[in-house]
């Protein structure tokens, strides 16, 4: 079995829908007895707490558009246990600062087989985790190699293989589609197959109605004869076309999904090629470098110039403050655009370059024109 697990913020509803309690109509409850619960704390007084422990340590209030609070789901195994799960916790403690204060076990959710009607159980555990940084006050900050070292202690804490990611295993999801796909197109055909095989095997005697006349003599009723004859042509049509139109979508599907997946092999075919190049071509790997963190330093560029028509007043903050507002950028740019702060570093690392990105949030409407000057000017380099 493969684990995964990955953390976003908390939902309001968190605790009810972990703790069970109320009845959702998707589980099973003679399940539910099954589940087990671990709670630390609850998530509105650990809020408190965190709040009250930023404005301690860093002297302001904590960002509005903080998530302080994250929650996890994570793939398990049946015989997963509680101790399993807190020895999961310590290493993301130890490793990664991440607390976990909250964790439930569900073994009552899945679904039905809707062919063999056999329960397919869906085993995971929700953990809940304080996402402070005790030295700042503030959130943590990860970086994309982070998030895979987070698999890595899910998979070794957990005894379970670690799940594939990129488009690697989004080739894979294709491929299990397409198999699940013509699974049920081969159902589909014995089904279309069977039905014709009933209708020519059906004995025309079954509809010809027979009456007895005085004599005693069996004579064929015509007219109701006829009847039956329309009415079982009719249902068989319509249980035929019906067949035939559910065919037809399936064979669709899986043709698109066929095309999806030579797509997605190419795209693998080349990264796998452009990751070698760059491995073994110093030139290559030094030119697209260079082109990627220009690309990061004009998107956060750009994020900042939104920002501005946003807050007009943005050139009046003092440094303390410019700080605190580039790192939000930074957190938020990062997000939208899958940039690993790694980049961002990188950038910043270059003085020249990291002064005239802070000069943006300092010159109110002369951004804009700064902007496009700084465009002229990197376009006239590379043409040079």
């Amino acid at each position: 079995m493969k684990t995964s697990i990955n953390f976003k913020a908390a939902k309001s509803d968190s605790e009810i829908h972990n703790f069970r309690k109320k009845s959702f109509d998707y589980i099973r409850k003679d399940l539910t007895p099954k589940n087990e619960y671990w709670m630390e704390q609850k998530i509105a007084d650990r809020i408190q707490k965190i709040e009250s422990y930023c404005k301690e340590k860093s002297g302001r209030k904590l960002q509005k558009n903080a998530m302080p609070i994250r929650e996890a789901v994570v793939v398990i195994k049946e015989n997963t246990t509680m101790q399993d799960l807190h020895n999961l916790s310590k290493r993301l403690e130890e490793e990664l600062k991440i607390r976990i204060f909250q964790i439930a076990i569900h073994k009552d959710e899945g679904h039905y087989d809707k062919d063999t009607k056999e329960w397919k159980p869906n085993y995971h555990a929700h953990l809940v985790a304080d996402w402070q940084d005790l030295q700042t006050g503030k959130t943590l900050k990860h970086q994309s190699f982070h998030y895979s070292k987070m698999q890595d202690l899910a998979a070794e804490c957990l005894e379970m293989e670690r799940g594939i990611s990129g488009s690697l295993a989004r080739l894979e999801a294709v491929e299990f589609k397409i198999k699940k796909k013509e699974e049920d197109l081969k159902i589909l055909e014995e089904r279309y197959s069977q039905m014709q095989q009933e209708m020519e095997s059906k004995k025309a005697e079954d509809l010809i109605v027979k009456e007895s006349d005085f004599l005693g003599f069996q004579k064929i009723k015509t007219d109701k004869t006829i009847e039956n004859y329309k009415k079982a042509i009719k249902t068989n049509q319509i249980k035929l076309l019906k067949n035939k139109t559910e065919l037809e979508s399936k064979e669709k599907q899986i043709a698109e999904l066929k095309t999806k997946i030579e797509s997605l092999k190419k795209e693998v075919f080349f990264f796998k090629s452009k990751n070698s190049t760059l491995l073994t071509n110093e030139t290559v790997f030094v030119v697209e470098k260079k082109k990627y963190l220009e690309s990061v330093e004009n998107t956060l560029k750009k994020a900042i110039l939104q920002e501005s028509i946003k807050i007009p007043n943005l050139q009046n903050l003092n440094d303390a403050e410019r700080k605190d507002k580039m790192i939000e950028l930074l957190e938020k740019t990062s997000k939208e655009n899958n940039i690993p702060f790694s980049a961002f570093e990188k950038v910043f690392k270059d003085s020249e370059k990291s002064t005239k990105i802070f000069s943006f949030l300092r010159f109110g409407e002369s951004r804009k024109n700064q902007f496009e000057e700084t465009k002229i000017e990197e376009k006239n380099k590379l043409r040079r």
